[in-house]
């Protein structure tokens, strides 16, 4: 057995992993494949580089991203505490200079003198994982030579490559004067019910589906807005890329007005159960947690930036309140189907000297990662100890995190942290900024 661990990727999920291993004295390999090779979106020679947006979000105690970096700052996380020192004037937002940061990160881990640095690109993982423990933190443009031994330990058909995904809301914010419950066809297996006793009977059952249905008027409303609304920009890398099978919702629109209403919005095996007649199109938001408090909105993968999502899905009757916890996003991302194959350590059953950590294992976010990298930091030391596993608690955001991407889910896609996947409270309260200062409080205790 070594007489280190091993991080691979010295990005914010690596250097947070390093930093929580030394501390606890146990010496770290660092493999970081900068300056050597460099990934399409990376120009930096530093650790912790930062490609796209400065903000690590929220510091409110009420919203989850503050939450999650709350509970990090009282584990002491090193980037989180850098993050602190270097942001500059964001409003409620903790953003940061990005390149003081990363000088900062990259200040402290090369001066550890508990953590060697190796700037190789790994491509074989076979001697690693056969004399000590490795965490793979690569982030999600691992390498091509890495990326196949990755698909090798995983299994091929659990590396995914592109991030296609569909935008959630959460369930108390949909409007239920409009939507109901059921699958398609569900319908025709109770013709004898009235259109009161059927939907009453799916919504006691909590069916997987819940749908909006749209009048003519309001369908084509919204594919005109969507087909107008402003695109984000992708990495130039990202452009050549064709995303076979998961074409963004906003360019199916626009091959004709009736497309949508013949792919994902079809009405076909519905009555709307407000007139009893089949809708013009049905918009259908399908389960996507455990516990049904989550909903992703169902062949709505996009390339709309963010603001104009909120504004054009939230015309959907049914979604004119909706909450998003998280955004639909199409771009360049590996990341492995952790629900199959890490437990809430972020270990790989298959090798238990095996850890990943940040967005490859399907959290999404600057801080979500660093969350990664401290988790199976942690587990990794009590490991190295002979000591048993660090389990967080589902009701803290790090537990939750670490929950999601570990719970078996066929639908499995990246996650934010976000107040949805926490367990409901006991009380039901409406007022939705003092619930979740309840839930933060809550988390908070349970840490």
């Amino acid at each position: 057995m070594n007489d280190y661990i091993v991080v691979i990727g010295g990005g914010l999920a690596g250097c947070e992993a390093a930093y929580q291993i030394t501390k606890r004295g146990i010496k770290v390999k660092l493999y970081e494949m900068k300056p050597t090779k460099y990934t399409e979106a990376h120009t930096s020679k530093n650790l912790a580089e930062i490609v796209c947006s400065n903000s690590f979000k929220s510091n409110l105690h009420t919203n989850a991203c503050g939450l999650l970096k709350e509970e990090l700052r009282k584990l002491d996380s090193l980037l989180i505490k850098i993050a602190d020192k270097t942001q500059v004037p964001a409003g409620q937002a903790l953003a940061v200079d990005r390149e003081i940061f990363a000088e900062k990160v990259t200040s402290e881990i090369t001066q550890n003198s508990l953590i060697e640095i190796i700037h190789e690109e790994i491509t074989n993982l076979e001697d690693l994982i056969k004399n000590g423990i490795v965490i793979i933190a690569t982030g999600p443009l691992t390498s091509e030579g890495l990326s196949k031994e990755i698909s090798k330990i995983t299994g091929e058909d659990k590396l995914y490559f592109y991030d296609a995904a569909a935008p959630i809301v959460t369930k108390e914010s949909i409007n239920f004067e409009i939507a109901f419950y059921g699958n398609r066809y569900e319908q025709e297996k109770g013709k004898e019910e009235s259109i009161g006793d059927w939907k009453k009977r799916l919504e006691e059952q909590n069916a997987s589906y819940i749908n909006l249905p749209m009048n003519k008027e309001e369908y084509e409303l919204f594919v005109k807005e969507l087909v107008n609304a402003d695109i984000a920009t992708k990495h130039e890398f990202e452009k050549k890329e064709i995303f076979e099978g998961c074409m963004p919702v906003e360019v199916m629109a626009k091959r004709g007005i009736d497309t949508l209403r013949y792919g994902p919005l079809k009405p076909v095996g519905f009555d709307d159960p407000r007139t009893g007649k089949r809708p013009y199109a049905v918009v259908q938001l399908r389960q996507d947690n455990e516990t049904a408090t989550i909903y992703n909105i169902v062949g709505f993968q996009t390339n709309l930036k963010f603001g104009e999502q909120k504004r054009v899905l939230t015309m959907i009757p049914g979604l004119e309140n909706a909450e998003f916890v998280r955004y639909g996003v199409m771009h360049r991302n590996t990341y492995i189907n952790s629900t199959k194959l890490l437990d809430n350590t972020y270990n790989f059953k298959n090798n238990k000297n095996i850890y990943f950590a940040g967005q490859i294992t399907g959290v999404e976010g600057y801080v979500e990662s660093i969350s990664s990298g401290m988790v199976a930091a942690l587990n990794a030391v009590a490991q190295f100890k002979g000591e048993g596993k660090k389990e967080f608690s589902k009701l803290t955001m790090i537990g939750a995190l670490a929950n999601y991407i570990s719970t078996p889910n066929d639908k499995f896609q990246p996650m934010n942290a976000n107040f949805g996947i926490l367990p409901e409270l006991e009380e039901k309260i409406k007022d939705k900024k003092l619930k979740y200062g309840k839930l933060a409080d809550r988390a908070l205790l349970n840490l």
